[in-house]
């Protein structure tokens, strides 16, 4: 947000960046947290310059505010500063150079190893553990810290982007991070201060009546949103040099077929390798 926009300019700019024209700006509540989350973008290039002392605590900080079912807690972070170790992560996302040159790479893990320590040092069986819905709150848990550390680091200044594609392949993750059974990693995320060439616009993003539905599930106008938004999308993948796809073909290129998950396909079976029965 431009410093001297006055409220309602800047959240006319940061929804006609978000969405085009809808919905009316002025109607809506708005303040300095709400401008930083509409303004958020994925940054792929990185300046060496490391963040100041204390940023990563802090961040982690954030990151355990985050809410989390139960107070259970079944997940950790693990921060990789090993070059070598980075160079094999970015080999196992595809080639992704910003983990090796980001400042801070983490990599998030749905952990169910530590609660079960702690059931074997009081003597106690957690029968809960196999089943899936614990490996489902592990990796929900994972997620809202992560997005709170997000939030956290866009609000310093600094710019992130997820890494899913650590789950390419989780053994050899866990083998490299030499996580205990039941703590297996769920994505990683690179945090740092944005090349300027890196940093991007706001991306488009569905419009709301697409994903917002009030006590049913309607898809009324749903063809005609999405064809809308095919516009958009494609016109803002031209101006960054990206093939320009509309959203029905990015969803169509990455779903259609198996070879698209590279490797996802049998994350399965890896995650219950890793100690995850998933019952």
């Amino acid at each position: 947000m431009n410093a001297i926009d006055p409220p309602a300019t800047a959240q006319a700019r940061a929804l006609a960046a978000r969405y085009g024209t809808e919905p009316k700006p002025g109607q809506l509540p708005w303040n300095d947290v709400i401008a930083s989350l509409m303004g958020h973008r994925s940054v792929r290039g990185y300046q060496t310059t490391p963040p100041p002392p204390g940023t990563l605590e802090i961040l982690i900080a954030a990151a355990q505010s985050a809410a989390t079912s139960s107070n259970l807690q079944t997940w950790s972070v693990m921060e990789v500063t090993d070059p070598e170790k980075r160079k094999v992560l970015a080999e196992v996302a595809n080639g992704q150079k910003h983990i090796i040159e980001c400042p801070i790479f983490l990599v998030f893990i749905a952990d169910l190893s530590r609660n079960e320590r702690l059931g074997k040092a009081e003597g106690a069986t957690l029968e809960v553990l196999p089943y899936l819905d614990a490996f489902l709150v592990a990796s929900i848990d994972a997620a809202m810290a992560a997005q709170n550390a997000v939030i956290a680091a866009e609000s310093l200044g600094l710019s992130t982007v997820y890494i899913g594609a650590l789950r390419n392949n989780v053994t050899r993750v866990a083998e490299l991070l030499e996580l205990p059974p039941g703590a297996g990693p769920v994505f990683g995320l690179c945090i740092g201060y944005a090349k300027p060439e890196s940093a991007g616009e706001v991306k488009p993003r569905l419009p709301q009546e697409v994903v917002l539905h009030h006590d049913r599930y309607s898809m009324a106008g749903e063809t005609e949103a999405r064809a809308t938004y095919d516009k958009r999308l494609e016109a803002f993948s031209r101006r960054h040099e990206m093939a320009a796809y509309t959203w029905t073909q990015r969803v169509i290129n990455r779903m259609a077929k198996l070879n698209a998950l590279t490797g996802r396909d049998r994350m399965k079976d890896a995650f219950k390798a890793l100690g995850f029965p998933l019952r």
